[in-house]
């Protein structure tokens, strides 16, 4: 489904990606692993066309770089930031509404399964994001993603910050993900989390991939995890 091969990317002229090669298939969850400042942030911007890179990423065989970040969004790839990028002035429901995609084709979410996924924003549906928490304004920014009918969904640090009972209903929620057979690409610190969901793995390290495996292979490679993951 997404195939990047030899993808470079910078900013300005410092080079941050150096010959990344990965891929996600259909109804795939994969995790991108690393340390802070590895380039896992990078990579995911630059398949969004929000960095400058060269190289290759196909998604469906058709080249995404040199797009801008809303056709790319339009070939069937959805975005969910770290930094949230709620609208806080807006109600839940109206957040939930600027990410709808609008088409004759039957979505495959509705404002029925957000709130049935998770409740709380129900509760909170008329009020203002800006005043929710941390917690609930990332609920809110995967379920604006998914209201836009993305194949593929790629998620930056979504349980940063979050209490372990909000992590686990995140873990939830990305399997509910490839239950309804959208592909996922999560960037994660927490090993817990990725291990636990993810069909294969990648660590990366100064802008390179150093690792490529199952969830498996990964917990029986101490050096990896030694090397480019433990603080």
């Amino acid at each position: 489904m997404l195939k990047l091969h030899n993808l470079h990317a910078y900013y300005g002229k410092s080079h941050i990606l150096h010959g990344v090669e990965m891929h996600v298939g259909e109804g795939e969850i994969v995790s991108l692993l690393g340390r802070n400042g590895s380039g896992r942030s990078t990579t995911v911007k630059t398949i969004m066309g929000l960095v400058e890179g060269d190289g290759s990423i196909k998604f469906r065989d058709k080249e995404l770089l040199g797009q801008q970040a809303y056709e790319i969004a339009h070939h069937g790839i959805g975005y969910v930031p770290e930094n949230r990028d709620i609208f806080p002035k807006l109600t839940v429901h109206q957040n939930l509404m600027l990410g709808e995609k609008r088409g004759k084709k039957k979505p495959r979410w509705t404002y029925e399964d957000m709130y049935k996924m998770f409740p709380r924003l129900k509760e909170r549906q008329h009020t203002e994001a800006g005043v929710m928490s941390g917690g609930e304004q990332q609920m809110l920014t995967l379920c604006r993603t998914l209201m836009g009918d993305p194949d593929l969904i790629m998620i930056d640090e979504p349980t940063e910050g979050l209490a372990p009972k909000i992590v686990e209903l995140v873990a939830q929620y990305l399997k509910e993900l490839k239950n309804r057979g959208v592909s996922v690409l999560l960037v994660e610190q927490k090993l817990t989390i990725a291990l636990e969901i993810s069909e294969r793995c990648y660590v990366m390290g100064h802008g390179r991939i150093v690792f490529e495996g199952t969830p498996a292979d990964l917990r029986a490679n101490a050096y990896i995890r030694k090397e480019w993951l433990e603080v």
